[in-house]
This record gives structure tokens, C-alpha cells and sequence, in this order.
């Protein structure tokens, strides 16, 4: 049974956009999330292995004592510290391909009508591949500066912590954007972040605000996510502190405590690549306002029609 298709190219307003979001997510959450999975295979499980490198450097560095069954002479800093750079490789590693997944799926999908296939994303990951290494490098430079400013702005009070969300967002929208034009339009780097610096700056307050609601809505999701395995550690933890047993030195307590921080990434990551679905829908919406294509492609069709 062919999936209902959501169109974006129209001139939609602030509450449509984000109306229009949530039934793409709900005629094609499932179909997403199985590509999602397959595309992020490896990182899932080199995020399982991080954590448990680092809940077990951490663990051990609590009691200095390490004791599992690997004797107590073991430098437990390593496993904490090898544990934070591989987790660190990772999230990066795997944003911007989730960057691309979900710019490349939405692309797909606008272009095919939602006939989407996982070899096309790939073939379109692929020939862009130079784009995205340049942009990768220039977000790093732009992450870098926002970071100096942020630690200025961190000495003023309230509007400091104002401003640092208000650049926050305001970087988000210019990546996602940028990632948008780079696969709807296969535009080259300079044009493409050119349009999306364009789209950012001309619907500023949209743009701010549209962000501000994903992410709340998003944070929301992770919080669903993470209520079960959420519930289930706090009451083994609640409970084994009452029994006064051994946390330190469980095994079963580092397997718990790993999988439940795995999980935290893992759905941190996942709402990640949902943010750029929703910078999809914004981007093909402010496409349609700027250039009006998809309207006089319909209108020339009624024309030719009669």
C-alpha cells in the first residue's frame, strides 16, 4: 500500500509547517527510522562500546578499585578517557552523516513523490561527498567561534544565555539549511550555504522560532525514549542502595549503567537527524516563498490542461 505523501512546497504558514512535520513523521516514521537503522548499524554499536568503556572507567575511578574479574592493577583512567574520545568520534561522525541521510531521504522524497530507495540516498551522499567534507570543515571553524563567543557572553547574566540559544539556533538553521539546498538543488558548497545564510537572515524570527519549537518537541521524544529505560534504572539503583549491595563492583550494575547511557546517546543522536527532517520541511517552505516554482508549475499545468 503506497504511504501518503506530504506536500512542502507550498507557501504554508508558521503552524502548517510544523503541522506538516509531524504527518510526514506519521505516514513515515517507520519507514525512516528502518533506513536509519541500517545506515547507522556500526555507529550503534561503537556508541554501546564507548559507554561501556566509559561507565567502567568511571566506575572504576570511583572506588579505584577495579574489579572485574581483570585484576586491580589496571589503569582505569584509560578506559574513562578512551571511553570520551571514541564517544566523541562517534556523535560527530554520525551527525553528519545523519545530516546527509535525512537531507538526501527528504530530498528523495520531495523529488520521487515518496517513492523513496536506500541506494538513491546513498548515490546522492556519494556525489556530494566533496560539498559536505568542505562544509564539515567550515561548521568545525564556525563551532570553534561560537564557542570564544559563548564564553564571553557567559560573564552577562541573562542576556548572555539568551544570545548563546538565540546563536545556537541560529547556527542549526544555517547547517540544516545549507545541507537542504546542498541535496533538493545538488548545489555546490558556495551556493549552497549562500542560500542557506540567505533563507536564515531573511525569515529570521521564523526561522529562530521554528527551531526553538522543534527542539522542544524533539527534547519531548527523547524524553518518551528514555522514560522506560529511565524508570527501570532508577528503581534498580533505588533498590540496591536500600539493600546496601555493591554497585561499584557489579558487573550487572555496569551492564545496566551502559546500556541506559548508550540508550541517552543513541536517542540524542536519533533526535538529532529528526531535526533535520524539520529543517527539511522549513527549506522546501521557504524555497516555494522566495521563488514561487511549485505554484506556476501547477498553474502552467491548468494552462496546458485546457
Amino acid at each position: 500500500m503506497k504511504q501518503t505523501y506530504i506536500e512542502f512546497r507550498n507557501r504554508s504558514g508558521f503552524g502548517d509547517i510544523i503541522n506538516n512535520y509531524f504527518l510526514f513523521l506519521k505516514y513515515n516514521f517507520k519507514h525512516y527510522s528502518m533506513l536509519y537503522l541500517r545506515y547507522n548499524a556500526v555507529s550503534i554499536v561503537l556508541t554501546i562500546v564507548a559507554a561501556y568503556l566509559l561507565v567502567t572507567g568511571f566506575m572504576g575511578l570511583a572506588s579505584r578499585d577495579f574489579r572485574f574479574g581483570m585484576g586491580n592493577n589496571l589503569d582505569t583512567e584509560s578506559y574513562f578517557f578512551a571511553g570520551a574520545i571514541i564517544l566523541f568520534l562517534i556523535v560527530f561522525i554520525t551527525s553528519l552523516i545523519n545530516y546527509s541521510f535525512s537531507s538526501s531521504y527528504m530530498a528523495q522524497y520531495v523529488n520521487t513523490g515518496g517513492n523513496i530507495e536506500s541506494k538513491s540516498i546513498w548515490k546522492q551522499i556519494l556525489k556530494n561527498i566533496g560539498a559536505i567534507i568542505i562544509l564539515i570543515i567550515v561548521g568545525v571553524l564556525m563551532y570553534i567561534a561560537y564557542l570564544i563567543i559563548s564564553l564571553m557572553l557567559a560573564m552577562i547574566p541573562l542576556l548572555g544565555f539568551i544570545a548563546q540559544y538565540g546563536i545556537s539556533f541560529t547556527l542549526s538553521a544555517i547547517f540544516g539549511l545549507t545541507f537542504m539546498s546542498m541535496f533538493s538543488k545538488n548545489n555546490g558548497f558556495s551556493d549552497a550555504i549562500s542560500e542557506g545564510f540567505n533563507f536564515t537572515f531573511a525569515n529570521f524570527l521564523k526561522v529562530i522560532g521554528f527551531g526553538l519549537v522543534i527542539g522542544i518537541l524533539n527534547l519531548m521524544i527523547t524524553a518518551l525514549i528514555l522514560a522506560i529505560p529511565g524508570f527501570i534504572i532508577g528503581i534498580y539503583t533505588y533498590f540496591s542502595v536500600e539493600s546496601n549491595a555493591d554497585l561499584i563492583g557489579s558487573t550487572f550494575t555496569t551492564l545496566v549503567f551502559t546500556f541506559g547511557f548508550a540508550i541517552f546517546i543513541l536517542s540524542f543522536i536519533y533526535t538529532q537527524a529528526l531535526s533535520q527532517i524539520a529543517f527539511g520541511v522549513l527549506y522546501y517552505n521557504l524555497f516555494e516563498l522566495k521563488h514561487n516554482t511549485f505554484l506556476q508549475e501547477k498553474i502552467n499545468q491548468i494552462g496546458i490542461n485546457e
